[in-house]
């Protein structure tokens, strides 16, 4: 049987975790925190955490020999997904018995066993963990299950929490978590106080009870949007309860997710007329320029025109491309049928192809003999020129953008990487949100309508690949492509 945890190293570990999580840390910074202490206390060769939306889980924290599966989607039907969801709250699986495409990988990387927990609160599983080890022929003690299965339950408490997770927010912690619930009685005095409303507006029930509600209730059978003095929305209902001393029912929850959809939705709106009305305005003019000045104009200033038209109704397209991709169908985007490509010359026709200022800030370290990839090699075109687009833009400067690549047993990746911004680790999946930007409000630094990021993951997700992007150690950001190898 393997060695039994390393207890010591846990708890000092764990220790360090909870005091990050006091100093004010996200919930994901915290998280990632904790698998780091998982893997050293099992010395298991990496951990990783998958939180489960209503169809589908995407693994969202990562460590050691895991890190390469960030952003990877998971299959609610896949059965060994399926026996973790319904079985014991700790379950041991050979690699052999995981779909064959995943097990593959994990062999490639020296991985035999898996020692996976369930993590639920309210009855339903927010996510799982994952503890991989290269042994495969002894099972994981009695203890390591016992220590999974109380890290899983820690997780549970940051959902709990609230504080930066869940990583996407339509997950089911979300219905896990009830609507605040609170009964008033005739003068408008709080005579139950629910948990759930504790945690939505903040006030324990010995702050709200015997004291008026801290929002107004709307009339019986009226619904209201109520802003908080701290900037959270509510949407709060109201009912009565006929014949009894304490006669109102008021139900509440924490809605600015969606005010801030709606926001985001108007920002796009008035940023993308920006973006469409720009190129517009100088192939009108242009095309003003020769109708009306044709014979004035010496063949140079033609050719310039001709020029300038040419690039800026490729902008133009570029831009009509990603808006039909990203709010409908991906069209003729990231639609071919897949077939093995050379990555290493797809890459190098993408870079060939970016505008002349940002194409001499790309610096290319790709080995030759890269393997094929399988997929479309036409929409590497667009995810280079998003990934490379959105670096130039989050970086100072003529600060160098870095397009490297690798590739593994299974896989074949490219990055790109930047010195700009970076990303908080709070952010690295809502930055693939569709319309997300990590400036908010009217007047941001950065341009843009939102839509980089979240058309380069749909392209590459239809290639049975995954993205995703990380903080880059001395600033910036890492942006990695994974595609099948061909």
């Amino acid at each position: 049987m393997p060695d039994r945890p390393d207890y010591a190293a846990f708890i000092a570990g764990h220790t360090a975790v909870i005091n990050l999580i006091n100093s004010g840390a996200s919930g994901v910074t915290a998280l990632n925190r904790l698998l780091e202490v998982v893997q050293t206390a099992l010395g298991a060769r990496g951990v990783s955490f998958a939180e489960y939306g209503p169809s589908r889980g995407r693994i969202v924290a990562t460590s050691g020999a895991s890190s390469w599966a960030l952003g990877r989607m998971v299959d609610h039907a896949d059965p060994a997904i399926a026996r973790l969801l319904s079985g014991p709250a700790t379950n041991e699986v050979p690699v052999t018995a995981l779909p064959a495409e995943l097990a593959a990988q994990l062999t490639a990387r020296g991985i035999r066993r898996m020692l996976a927990a369930r993590v639920e609160a309210g009855g339903l599983a927010l996510g799982s963990l994952h503890a991989f080890f290269s042994d495969g022929d002894e099972p994981s003690s009695p203890e390591a299950h016992a220590l999974l299965g109380y890290v899983a339950v820690s997780v549970a408490h940051l959902y709990g929490d609230q504080s930066g997770l869940p990583v996407h927010g339509d997950g089911p912690v979300v219905a896990a978590l009830a609507d605040g619930l609170a009964v008033v009685d005739s003068q408008g005095y709080v005579r139950l106080w629910n948990p759930a409303a504790e945690r939505v507006t903040g006030r324990t029930a010995a702050q709200a009870l015997n004291r008026p509600l801290p929002f107004p209730a709307p009339p019986t059978g009226r619904v209201i949007d109520h802003r908080m003095p701290d900037g959270r929305w509510l949407k709060i209902a109201a009912g009565d309860l006929p014949g009894r001393s304490y006669s109102r029912v008021v139900t509440f929850r924490d809605i600015s997710d969606q005010h801030q959809l709606n926001h985001d939705w108007d920002l796009f709106l008035a940023v993308t007329s920006h973006e469409l009305r720009t190129p517009v305005t100088v192939i009108k003019g242009y095309a003003d320029t020769l109708t009306g000045h044709w014979d004035a104009l010496a063949d140079a200033d033609r050719r310039e025109a001709a020029r300038a038209i040419g690039q800026r109704s490729t902008d133009l397209a570029r831009l009509v491309d990603r808006l039909l991709a990203t709010t409908g169908g991906l069209g003729p985007v990231g639609g071919g049928a897949p077939v093995p490509f050379d990555v290493v010359e797809a890459l190098r026709a993408a870079v060939s192809g970016l505008p002349g200022d940002l194409r001499r800030r790309v610096t290319m370290d790709v080995p030759e003999d890269l393997p094929k990839a399988f997929g479309d090699r036409a929409s590497i075109a667009t995810v280079v020129t998003e990934l490379a687009t959105n670096a130039g833009k989050y970086a100072e400067g003529d600060s160098p953008i870095e397009l490297t690549a690798e590739s593994d047993e299974q896989t074949v990746a490219f990055r790109v990487s930047d010195r700009g911004i970076g990303v908080r680790p709070e952010h690295v999946e809502r930055a693939f949100d569709r319309f997300w930007q990590g400036e908010s409000g009217d007047h941001r630094r950065y341009p843009g309508a939102g839509l980089g990021l979240f058309l380069v993951r749909r392209i590459v997700e239809r290639q049975n690949g995954w993205a995703s992007i990380r903080p880059r150690p001395g600033g910036g950001a890492i942006v990695e492509v994974r595609l099948p190898r061909g």
